[in-house]
């Protein structure tokens, strides 16, 4: 049986992340900077740029680092950390 449409890079929600940058821009003096979180996913099929502050980009910088796989809901905005085969965790 054929599928009713073909898998496409659009049609992929869920991808792992490969490669990710932090960024921060500066604002108008006194007032606080804005982080920026670059994903790049699935070696660069998708990418996604997310705006943090300062207290999340702490705690993500902290859990991407320990992290060995990463994936990423296009469709939710959800980061989700490592995988546990069932009955492992």
């Amino acid at each position: 049986m054929k599928p009713q449409q073909p898998v496409t890079d659009d049609s992929v929600r869920v991808r792992q992340l490969s490669h990710y940058q932090f960024t921060w821009v500066a604002a108008e003096p006194g007032q606080p900077g804005t982080w920026t979180l670059q994903l790049v996913l699935d070696q660069g099929a998708w990418e996604e740029i997310l705006t943090l502050d300062a207290d999340d980009a702490d705690v993500l910088q902290d859990i991407l680092t320990t992290s060995e796989t990463v994936y990423y809901d296009i469709d939710r905005r959800t980061l989700m950390f490592g995988t546990t085969a069932a009955g492992k965790g």
